[in-house]
C-alpha cells in the first residue's frame, strides 16, 4: 500500500467548482503555498472562528512562548472545573498567606488584587481578583487552597491541560511568572480560550467585568478590547520583556463568535491596535459557505480488493469560511491514507477534506464512507494488486 490518495469529485454550485479545481491543483502539486491574505504587527498571531473552530488567520502560532500572565486562563480553568464539579462553591474562603502577599502582594511590584496578609477571601472575589485584576496574590492564595502549593496547582493545571488536547503548553506556577520551563503556544491559548466560552459561560461572563474594587482600591479591566465598540467580552492580556505584549481575546457581533490570540508586540498601544484590526477583518472578510449538503457524495476513496470505490460524504452539512475577497487564496483535497481494506462499513471515517486560506490550514472535516464496501470478485483484487505494483514503482 503506497502513500496518500487524493480523491476529487464534480461540483455543482460556483463555489463548489472554484474549491474542486484548488483540489485537482493540489492533487498534483501539494506543496503549493499561497501568500499569506492579512499582515499584523505581531510575531505570532492565531485568529478562529469560536463556533467552527475554523482556523482564519495564522502566523507562527505554534511557536512556544512564555505565558505571563495569559498562564492564568489555564488558572481559572482549573477553577471553573472544579465550581462545575462541584468540588468548588463561590462562597468557599481562601486564606492570604505569606508567600501569597510576598509574592502576590503590594510589595512584589507586580499586578495584584491588594489581599490582605491573613485574610480569608470568598473564592468569587477572588476569581474577579483574577480575571479583572490580574492579580497575583489571588492566583496564589487559589494555588495553595485546592492544591497545598504552587507547584502542586501547577501539576493540575498540566494535568487539565493534557486532558484538553493542549500539548504544547507547560505550566510551573499559578500566575505566569518567568519561568525557563514554562511555555504555551497561541494554537493552546486559541483552544483553551474556546474550551472556556463554551464550556463554562456561567463563569466566563466574569471576564465581560469592567472593574473591581477590593480593599477600597478600584481597578479597571486590563483588557483593551472591553472599551472598543466591537463586541469584546474577555479573555486576558499579558507582558513579559521574553514575549512581548500579548493578549487572548474574544468578540461576538450577529452571533458569530472570534477568537483572536496574538504575541510579540512593542506596546500595549500597538496591542490594542493589532487585536482591534484582526477581529474587525475577521468579521468582515469572511462568509460561511455550504459546500454540501448532509449526505451529498464528495468524492471516491479508492479499496483496494474491493467491489467498488468508496463514496465520501460529510457528517451532515459540510460547510466552510471563504474570504469574501481573496478566493483566488483558497485551495483544499481530500486526503487519506491508502488505499483502503475491505470491508469498509457505512459511516466509517474514511477521510479527511483539508482547505487552506493561504498558507494557512484553515479547516479540517472528517469524511465518512457513504456506503458498505466489500471484498471485490478474485479478478478485481488482482486487477488492483497491479495497480499498486505499478504505483510503487513510479
Amino acid at each position: 500500500m503506497f502513500g496518500y490518495k487524493l480523491s476529487l469529485s464534480v461540483f455543482s454550485k460556483s463555489t463548489s467548482q472554484i474549491l474542486a479545481v484548488m483540489i485537482a491543483i493540489c492533487a498534483f502539486w501539494p506543496e503549493l503555498v499561497s501568500a499569506q491574505i492579512y499582515a499584523t504587527r505581531a510575531k505570532q498571531a492565531l485568529l478562529i472562528d469560536a463556533d467552527t473552530n475554523t482556523v482564519l488567520f495564522a502566523k507562527d502560532h505554534e511557536t512556544r512562548i512564555p505565558p505571563a500572565s495569559l498562564a492564568k486562563i489555564m488558572t481559572m480553568e482549573v477553577v471553573f472545573n472544579g465550581l462545575k464539579s462541584g468540588s468548588l462553591s463561590l462562597e468557599d474562603t481562601f486564606f492570604i498567606s505569606e508567600n501569597a502577599w510576598r509574592k502576590g502582594g503590594t510589595s512584589s511590584g507586580g499586578s495584584t488584587m491588594f489581599a490582605k496578609l491573613n485574610s480569608e477571601i470568598r473564592l468569587e472575589d477572588l476569581i474577579r481578583g483574577v480575571i479583572v485584576q490580574s492579580g497575583n496574590d489571588s492566583c496564589i492564595a487559589i494555588a495553595e487552597g485546592m492544591a497545598g502549593s504552587e507547584e502542586a496547582f501547577a501539576g493540575l493545571m498540566n494535568e487539565r491541560s493534557r486532558k484538553l488536547g493542549l500539548v504544547q503548553s507547560n505550566y510551573r506556577n499559578s500566575t505566569g511568572l518567568p519561568d525557563p520551563d514554562q511555555y504555551v503556544t497561541l494554537h493552546d491559548l486559541g483552544q483553551l480560550a474556546r474550551h472556556v466560552i463554551q464550556t463554562y459561560p456561567k463563569y466566563y461572563q466574569y471576564y465581560a467585568e469592567p472593574e473591581f474594587t477590593w480593599n477600597n482600591i478600584r481597578q479597571r479591566n486590563r483588557n483593551p478590547l472591553l472599551k472598543m465598540d466591537i463586541g469584546a467580552d474577555g479573555l486576558k492580556t499579558g507582558y513579559t520583556e521574553a514575549s512581548g505584549y500579548a493578549i487572548v481575546g474574544s468578540a461576538v457581533r450577529e452571533g458569530k463568535r472570534l477568537i483572536v490570540v496574538l504575541s510579540g508586540m512593542t506596546s500595549k498601544r500597538q496591542r490594542s491596535e493589532e487585536s482591534r484590526k484582526i477581529l474587525n477583518w475577521g468579521f468582515r472578510a469572511f462568509e460561511k459557505i455550504e459546500l454540501y449538503k448532509s449526505g451529498e457524495i464528495i468524492g471516491n476513496a479508492d479499496v483496494y480488493g474491493g467491489e467498488t470505490d468508496v463514496p465520501v460524504v460529510g457528517k451532515g452539512a459540510v460547510t466552510i469560511y471563504l474570504p469574501i475577497g481573496n478566493r483566488d487564496k483558497l485551495r483544499a483535497r481530500i486526503s487519506y491514507i491508502g488505499p483502503l481494506i475491505p470491508p469498509v462499513e457505512q459511516g466509517q471515517k474514511v477521510a479527511v477534506l483539508k482547505v487552506w486560506i493561504g498558507d494557512t490550514l484553515s479547516q479540517e472535516t472528517p469524511l465518512f464512507a457513504a456506503e458498505t464496501v466489500n471484498k471485490g470478485t478474485l479478478r478485481q483484487r488482482a486487477t488492483d494488486a497491479v495497480k499498486e505494483l505499478v504505483l510503487g514503482l513510479f
